[in-house]
């Protein structure tokens, strides 16, 4: 008997020990540890918008794209839309490489604000107009569109375009 009250309350002692976590562990996870580069996404804006055969064009498209971070620094400003295009196949991780997705938020019919997802390929400038080959992931691109804003999915760049501001 003695024995018994004795081994009981260490049994109970050891038990809650085996189900308290360890102090010094840390969690496992399968993802990677974020980048400390920043990672950039970008805003283009045109007075209108056609589509139709896998294109979208952005008609009188911004001479300037615009672009910012959010961490871990946070970098705003514009650099002219022909050194986007021209960035676009930098680097082993490059839009070339990993075509962004974008969502096309557009001016339709009866002045309704449409959103449109589609991933973006194969950028060409012609004068004013951004005709880019598209795949359409969510929604229906219109055929034409009033003004249109187009905001394209992160990349980490290198050496940013020009005209970098950074916001603090």
């Amino acid at each position: 008997m003695k024995l018994t009250s004795v081994l009981l309350p260490i049994a109970l002692i050891s038990m809650l020990a085996a189900c308290t976590p360890a102090r010094d562990t840390q969690p496992v996870s399968d993802e990677a540890a974020p980048s400390t580069e920043p990672s950039y996404l970008f805003v283009q804006t045109a007075q209108s918008v056609e589509s139709g055969d896998g294109t979208l064009t952005l008609k009188m498209v911004s001479p300037t794209t615009v672009y910012f971070t959010d961490r871990p620094e946070r970098i705003a400003g514009h650099g002219h839309t022909t050194d986007f295009i021209a960035m676009w196949g930098d680097g082993d991780d490059s839009f070339n490489a990993d075509p962004p997705n974008a969502t096309l938020s557009v001016i339709g019919g009866e002045q309704k604000v449409e959103d449109i997802v589609v991933t973006l390929s194969n950028p060409r400038l012609d004068g004013q107009d951004l005709t880019y080959d598209v795949r359409t992931l969510e929604g229906s691109l219109p055929k034409n569109g009033r003004a249109a804003a187009l905001f394209i999915d992160a990349v980490v760049l290198r050496e940013p375009m020009r005209g970098r501001v950074v916001i603090r």
